[in-house]
């Protein structure tokens, strides 16, 4: 098949619409409790949800602790990153060392052999295991926050949870199935069927990609389309499947410019009997649930990237005071030195969004949704630009590899592998694109939910009156209250700027002024375009960013207070978040500006051009290196035609 060849008919073929209300159908759509960030998005600078700084208890504090450090010799001692980045694989014996350390049940009750850790001391194990070699982190990840145990947690019925948690508390890994070939952020597409069989089995057909961790994984929870039929209302729904069921083979182990230990794969499931039993919830529910579990699961994605921070801030420490040009070390020339601030900075403001996330989601008193999302969001994106200013720090040793650094007598310091790593964080679990449209959606929720009918084209003009008299009361209460606010006295937020400290108040009243800034620019737009709000992704996604800088900045601010109060080092940590609002004020006023005057109109109309045809000279003078093949792989059902490489840990 060419690379033009058309596509394989079947191909699902939805429209825009129809995609758009799948994706709509599993959203959770009800705010039952409070969320700082939602409330950032309407203009309400709510800083009482998050001040002051939550806190766990003693006792989960002690459990955790013991178990870092356990965990922290099992890194030292035990994990060879660099054999795990030469050979492309992690060891048998880490994962079998890791299983008896009881790391693949951090997050599973005691009472199902887990070790019951809070979110907070579960983002700090991926952290520093992570930091150890990021494969690892991204499996435990991917088995604990996408795989069997957390959507079991949440939705599994008792005898699930007692077949399946004691098994993935302590021996088997699991792997969570979404992707397929031609399916990726738009699931309204997938072609995977789960056909039922009698009242009690659903056979399997189709293809997954990118199932990470399912090369290696002894459990998998499947999405599966089920038809609709008499007694099946039918629709995307989740499954529980054995990895070594009949008929399932893992046709190949993909390999990535990062994350080279990674058991990421693609999987055939051809005529897979699943008992009914093992459905997670009800039909068509599939979509909600795995939306569900990354509400609080995203949080490991930043975990990481925090790790990868703090190690950057090491290297770049260690090596700018021990590398010297023109005269002394080139941490004090300040072009080398800008960087250095701003990794630090940033690593700090990681990690209090971070943590605040966390203990948020432990706490399970706030709606967290949003923030996890944004601390996704903020987090892979900063770490990239963290990991690409130490590659810059080292020079021509950052692009150099660890090894050839050994092989020539320096210290092999990994900083291009970091750099590939975590480049897969943006993509993720949610790209930074499909990212900013989901946390706009749920932004704008409160003006949907108000005149969500008066741009409806389905709606009667009855329907849009009616809507419009809500709107109307609904904006008479509202926008008054984005005229003024605590941001505008300056005394406001005093607590924060103790004797002998940096000031940090005037950040916080800077973050609730252009808190109902934003709120205000929101509806200007939402009036200006209407329905065609949702196809102005460039000023969603600058939305977006300014409410994840002003998140992180009050993150930031309230970390540096508990930190005053309970750590030797509060003055410090002080002077780290005033640095980091500062570097954060001057994004945000470049994204307000960016609101209003940008290039969307103009790239829209050189995008058309592009697959038009109408540039194709400027494409003259290359060869083109790429092979032969589609640009997506035919993923046909049926039985197997290649060799299975399914490895499961010995």
């Amino acid at each position: 098949m060419s690379a033009t060849s058309p596509a394989p008919e079947h191909r699902a073929k939805v429209s825009e619409r129809e995609a758009r209300q799948v994706a709509e159908a599993a959203r959770e759509q009800d705010w039952r409790k409070p969320s700082f960030a939602k409330e950032l998005f309407l203009g309400r600078f709510r800083l009482d949800l998050i001040h002051p700084h939550p806190m766990p208890p003693d006792e989960d504090a002690q459990r955790g602790e013991e178990f870092l450090a356990k965990l922290r010799d099992f890194c030292e001692t035990k994990i060879d990153s660099a054999r795990i980045e030469r050979e492309a694989q992690i060891p048998d014996e880490v994962i079998n060392g890791l299983k008896e350390l009881g790391a693949l049940g951090m997050k599973i009750d005691t009472k199902y052999g887990g070790l019951g850790l809070t979110q907070v001391y579960y983002n700090k194990a991926l952290a520093l295991v992570g930091s150890a070699n990021p494969a690892i982190g991204a499996l435990l990840s991917a088995h604990q926050s996408i795989g069997v145990p957390q959507p079991l947690k949440i939705f599994g019925t008792q005898e699930q949870k007692d077949a399946f948690l004691p098994r993935c508390a302590r021996t088997d890994i699991s792997a969570f199935l979404l992707t397929e070939p031609d399916v990726g952020s738009d699931p309204a597409r997938m072609a995977m069927a789960a056909v039922p069989d009698g009242d009690d089995h659903y056979v399997l057909d189709g293809v997954k990609l990118w199932t990470t961790n399912g090369v290696v994984a002894d459990l998998l929870v499947v999405m599966a389309r089920v038809p609709k039929s008499e007694g099946h209302k039918g629709g995307i729904t989740a499954f529980v499947v054995e990895a070594a069921a009949e008929g399932i083979t893992v046709e190949h182990r993909n390999a990535f410019m990062g994350l080279r230990g990674l058991e990421n794969g693609v999987t055939r499931f051809h005529q897979v009997r699943v008992p009914a039993a093992n459905r997670i919830g009800p039909e068509g529910a599939g979509l909600k649930i795995a939306l569900t579990t990354l509400n609080t699961g995203r949080l490991s994605l930043p975990a990481m990237c925090v790790g990868a921070g703090k190690w950057c801030l090491k290297i770049a420490r260690e090596w700018s005071g021990a590398r010297e040009q023109w005269g002394k070390p080139v941490a004090y020339h300040e072009a080398v030195g800008a960087k250095i601030s701003f990794i630090a900075a940033t690593t700090f403001a990681l990690e209090a969004v971070l943590d605040l996330s966390s203990q948020m989601a432990d706490e399970d008193r706030n709606d967290i949704r949003i923030e996890a999302a944004l601390a996704k969001l903020y987090g892979s994106e900063m770490a990239c630009l963290m990991a690409d200013e130490l590659v810059q720090i080292r020079g021509g040793r950052g692009f150099e590899t660890a090894a050839s650094l050994k092989a020539r007598g320096e210290r092999a310091v990994p900083a291009e592998q970091i750099l590939r790593d975590l480049r897969i964080n943006r993509i993720f679990e949610g790209s930074t694109e499909i990212m900013h449209l989901l946390i706009a959606r749920e932004a704008v929720d409160a003006h949907l939910k108000v005149a969500g009918d008066l741009i409806d084209p389905d709606k009667s003009l009855t329907d849009k009156a009616k809507a419009g008299a809500k709107a109307g009361g609904f904006y008479a209460r509202w926008l008054p209250k984005l005229v003024a606010g605590p941001g505008q006295l300056p005394r406001s937020y005093a607590e924060f700027h103790p004797a002998g400290h940096a000031d940090l108040s005037g950040h916080l009243r800077y973050a609730e002024r252009n808190a109902r800034k934003l709120a205000r620019s929101t509806f200007y737009a939402m009036s200006r375009w209407q329905g065609k709000m949702e196809t102005k992704q460039g000023f969603l996604g600058r939305v977006v960013d300014i409410g994840a800088e002003l998140f992180a900045m009050s993150a930031a601010c309230v970390r540096a207070e508990l930190l005053r109060t309970t750590e030797e080092y509060g003055r410090e940590a002080y002077q780290l978040a005033d640095v980091f609002c500062r570097q954060s004020r001057i994004r945000v006023d470049e994204l307000f500006d960016r609101l209003w005057t940008n290039t969307d109109e103009l790239d829209r109309k050189v995008v058309k051009g592009v697959l038009s045809g109408t540039y194709t000279w400027l494409e003259s003078g290359i060869v083109d290196p790429s092979g032969e093949g589609p640009w997506i792989a035919d993923a046909t059902p049926g039985a197997t035609t290649h060799e299975n490489v399914h490895r499961p840990i010995r």
